[in-house]
């Protein structure tokens, strides 16, 4: 099957908890200086901090204050009680559209996510290069995104297998470094300290959907319970049939993958028939309860 480049290409994110010193203490010479500045600005109760690395890497946070006595100061019962909220939701999102050049992942895990740069290393020991990043703090979420190449080349990654690993050695920092979102993501039960209360029924959480995307290309929406290897599971079955992926948008939302591909056959979009030949092959296989793992 081919892939175009504007396919698997590896990105991948991480968010710092505020406050923001985060891990810079560590930062080593492979990455960047750990020289930055700070600049700081109020509006509207809001309280915005700006952290520019020399990597590449812009941290914006918005925090909200409380007014005393005409002074802006943030609230300590606000941030306590914001503390004491259930796990978030962790989220890993792999966007290969919105960038001609590098993927785009992004990680999101409430206000909890840290350990920036041993996520950088686990990213560079798969032969990636993080060509810069963002992270974004909106309503107490924080929001990474890290730009990635492969280090070799400067290219996209078009191997659909690094970029299942991408996916879940992040995946595997989040559960090193926040063994509490152990609960609320499908690998905690492989490979975290506590397995999901409650497993998903993967009959009732599958939902496959193709429709056209202009005469060239179809839309194939996925949405089913995660697992290991779920992402070159997929791949396979669609060349299979000799369908080809054009682009993707990847999402791990805690037990869930939420899949976007964009795809044709011989540089047409699927026919009815062809749709329903896809549709029937992935429900086949992703519903099935046991999944060959010795390959991953």
């Amino acid at each position: 099957m081919v892939i175009a480049n504007a396919f698997f290409s590896p990105a991948a994110a991480v968010t710092f908890a505020s406050p923001v010193r985060s891990k810079f203490s560590d930062l080593e010479s492979d990455f960047f200086s750990p020289h930055f500045t700070l600049s700081f600005s109020t509006s509207s109760s809001i309280l915005t901090r700006r952290l520019f690395l020399h990597s590449g890497i812009t941290i914006k946070m918005n925090i909200r204050c409380a007014s005393i006595d005409g002074v802006e100061s943030v609230s300590s019962t606000s941030l306590k009680s914001e503390q004491e909220l259930d796990v978030p939701m962790p989220i890993v999102l792999i966007d290969q559209d919105s960038d001609s050049d590098a993927t785009i992942v992004q990680v999101s895990f409430g206000d909890r996510l840290g350990a920036l740069i041993d996520t950088m290393k686990a990213l560079k020991d798969l032969g990636l290069d993080v060509v810069k990043g963002t992270v974004n703090t909106e309503a107490s979420v924080i929001q990474t995104k890290f730009f990635i190449t492969l280090l070799a080349s400067g290219r996209k990654v078009e191997d659909p297998d690094l970029l299942e690993r991408i996916r879940l050695t992040i995946i595997n920092n989040l559960l090193k470094y926040h063994p509490e979102s152990s609960e609320r993501l499908a690998m905690g039960e492989a490979f975290g300290v506590k397995a999901p209360a409650k497993k998903l029924d993967v009959d009732i959480a599958t939902h496959i959907h193709v429709k056209d995307d202009g005469p060239a290309r179809s839309l194939l929406y996925i949405e089913t319970a995660d697992r290991p290897g779920l992402l070159l599971e997929i791949i396979k079955i669609m060349a299979d049939i000799n369908i080809n992926v054009e682009s993707a948008e990847i999402e791990t939302e805690g037990l869930v993958a939420k899949d976007k591909f964009h795809v044709s056959y011989r540089e047409q979009a699927l026919n009815t028939s062809l749709s329903q030949v896809l549709t029937n092959c992935l429900r086949y296989y992703l519903r099935r309860p046991e999944t060959d793992e010795d390959s991953y």
